[in-house]
């Protein structure tokens, strides 16, 4: 038999979250794009890391936001 949830009703928390991640895709999307004149100098392999090292750290604040999230709480 399944238990149901402590508080059923649905949480603001999810909805701002997903704003918030949508933000944040944008916000760091227009920094990189704003870099890539300069980054348009490079060797095709230096541009090639940089835009895979960009395409990968905004993942970082993921983990606390999406915790905040679920949890209500920004640490473990």
């Amino acid at each position: 038999m399944s238990q149901q949830p402590a508080n059923p009703n649905p949480s603001w928390r999810k909805p701002a979250g997903i704003f918030l991640i949508l933000a944040l895709i944008a916000a760091w999307t227009v920094g990189v794009v704003s870099l890539s004149p300069w980054v348009a100098g490079w060797p095709t392999l230096v541009q090639g890391i940089f835009y895979l090292v960009a395409g990968i750290i905004w993942i970082l604040p993921l983990k606390p936001l999406l915790r905040w999230m679920e949890l209500g709480t920004w640490r473990g």
